[in-house]
């Protein structure tokens, strides 16, 4: 599978995608955004081996305010999305969360305009923390996350997905390394009319900063069916707002970083 569409210099229809999914996803993260705070109202933990935030990470500005992205859509409708995620640097995160994840659904996208999503992936915090997670959103009751993993090294891949369940239409699980790892959880109408996304994420918890991530997604496919039968994932959209880049690698990979994060 070839990820053509992606390149390290993406076109401004990109940057433009990108400001519209924002606006679109305002909502998005909203529990994490509360655990996170409700986690670290104490303050700033340093954790011992872990990186200091540096103090230009507070003063700087990337992205837009509120919720930026660096990731791609599929431009078809399809069950189910997959990929394997590495964080190739330790996050630095001055206020809210860094993410990356994979997933179908979003604001708007369920019966009614209801929002309406199902995702999974890596989550880091102002604390120094890293973790897996996933996050459902359905039948009104807002956003829920879950933690998978309290703790994930850099540089260890961790394959996840979010795929509809073969014999139930509209009924979803989510994997991590292979594994089924959420009960069957029901999105009512989404049987094949969502375009999955693969991105990585920040938000900024409401003030000035740039936080900065480096995560790779590698062997990045969809489902054809219900319960599988991948195939290769075709570029519909590009994520990219100011600060953060899309950055194509050999075959169905690439990499969603801040401009000048070393990894």
């Amino acid at each position: 599978m070839s990820l053509h569409a992606v390149s390290s210099d993406v076109s401004d229809r990109g940057s433009e995608v990108a400001a519209s999914a924002n606006r679109r996803r305002g909502a998005r993260y909203t529990s994490i955004t509360v655990w996170v705070l409700l986690g670290t109202a104490a303050g700033t933990v340093a954790q011992a081996g872990s990186a200091a935030v540096p103090s230009a990470a507070a003063s700087e500005r990337c992205g837009v305010p509120g919720y930026s992205y660096a990731g791609l859509q599929d431009a078809r409708r399809t069950h189910g999305v997959r990929a394997t995620v590495i964080a190739l640097a330790k996050p630095i995160v001055a206020e809210g969360h860094v993410a990356a994840w994979v997933g179908v659904g979003g604001p708007g996208e369920g019966p009614g305009g209801t929002d309406s999503w199902i995702q999974i992936g890596l989550s880091a915090f102002a604390d120094g923390s890293s973790r897996l997670y996933f996050e459902v959103n359905g039948h009104g009751a807002g956003p829920q996350y879950t933690q998978l993993a309290a703790r994930v090294e850099t540089g260890r891949p961790h394959e996840v997905a979010a795929l509809e369940i073969a014999s139930r239409p509209d009924w979803w699980r989510v994997w991590l390394d292979g594994a089924p790892v959420s009960p069957p959880v029901n999105l009512p109408k989404s049987s094949g009319r969502w375009r999955p996304i693969v991105t990585a994420e920040t938000w900024d918890g409401g003030k000035a900063v740039c936080n900065r991530f480096a995560y790779r997604f590698e062997s990045i496919a969809i489902a054809a069916r219900r319960g599988g039968s991948w195939i290769p994932f075709v570029v519909g959209a590009v994520f990219r707002d100011p600060g953060y880049r899309v950055v194509r690698e050999p075959g169905p990979t690439f990499v969603a970083d801040a401009i000048g994060t070393p990894r």
